[in-house]
């Protein structure tokens, strides 16, 4: 776990991706941690990278954010296409995954959203009930049939440097709801968003 704290903490440290137009305020980060929730895109926002995105946050404290977008589908590749692309070894998969557009940020990099139950060395447990995996072995896993019940694979991460996540969400950039799975993994792509505004708005 803590290898995978601190490679997330490369990940969003340099990271200054989102909303230069926001007006200057002072820190206003505190201990309350959003990991585990969604973050929902306010309609006002209208940055392309962003414009109508659902993000599941999986880390959050006073250094910096780092989340995965879940509904920028991009479009199915055969599972032993990706891991090649990794350099990884391929023997013996079968099938394709959806891929998605994770983030802005440094698409080269593979995640893998999942359900809970699997679990690697380097595996983050978000909420208990969803969890992320970096790299090839998981992919690998899903293609010999012995992977997660339910997944989804991203390229690229929406990354925060210390303190802005909590400076836009002061300022409305981003409605938060808690993660369900059936938001994250289930639901038809192109109703994610607003299907995300009605639990915020319902409060379920």
């Amino acid at each position: 776990m803590q290898r995978w704290l601190l490679l997330a903490a490369a990940l969003v440290l340099p990271a200054t991706l989102l909303h230069a137009a926001l007006p200057t305020a002072p820190d206003i980060s505190g201990p309350a941690s959003f990991a585990g929730q969604l973050l929902i895109a306010s309609p006002d926002l209208r940055q392309p990278e962003f414009d109508h995105t659902v993000i599941l946050l999986a880390q959050h404290s006073r250094d910096g954010a780092l989340g995965i977008v879940i509904n920028r589908p991009v479009r199915e590749r055969p599972i032993a296409e990706l891991l090649k692309a990794f350099g990884a070894d391929a023997e013996g998969v079968s099938g394709s995954v959806g891929v998605f557009l994770g983030g802005p940020v440094d698409s080269a990099i593979g995640f893998v959203l999942h359900s809970a139950e699997y679990s690697r060395p380097d595996t983050l447990d978000i909420d208990g009930r969803v969890a992320l995996t970096i790299g090839p072995d998981v992919i690998r896993d899903i293609g010999l049939g012995k992977g997660p019940e339910k997944s989804l694979v991203a390229f690229g991460y929406a990354g925060w440097a210390a303190s802005q996540l909590d400076n836009e969400l002061a300022h409305g950039v981003w409605i938060t709801t808690p993660e369900d799975p059936a938001l994250v993994f289930d639901d038809d792509r192109t109703k994610v968003w607003a299907d995300a505004m009605a639990r915020h708005k319902t409060g379920r």
